[in-house]
């Protein structure tokens, strides 16, 4: 399990930095946190009702509130503030970033959906 040793807002909020106590580094976009927020909104009681959130190119990250020792509560300007995001979250978003970030356009065609609002 890591632990976040360093969370910043950076670009007016349009990205998060985040250290981990194993040395990892990652710059997560507003976007895809907001796309992939863990709340149930997003992520439904089950895989198969996750959400594809379209229309939050623009989006940005407003305020970090801790939550515990183990996460934090990201708030975003579409007044979205309900996913509380662990440290294995955060991590998995980062390690996994591009394959979730694919998955998500992917999706997004097939619906014809598209990220801007």
């Amino acid at each position: 399990m890591a632990a976040a040793t360093e969370i910043r807002l950076r670009d007016g909020g349009r990205r998060l930095a985040v250290a981990f106590d194993d040395g990892s580094r990652f710059e997560l976009p507003s976007e895809y946190l907001r796309v992939e927020s863990p709340s149930a909104e997003v992520q439904g009681h089950a895989p198969h009702q996750k959400q594809i959130i379209g229309g939050r190119r623009f989006v940005c990250i407003i305020g970090i509130e801790p939550v515990g020792h183990y996460a934090v509560r990201l708030l975003f300007d579409d007044l979205h503030e309900t996913g509380i995001f662990s440290w294995d979250y955060l991590y998995e978003l980062g390690r996994r970033q591009e394959q979730i970030w694919g998955a998500y356009l992917e999706a997004l065609q097939a619906r014809g959906l598209s990220r801007d609002p």
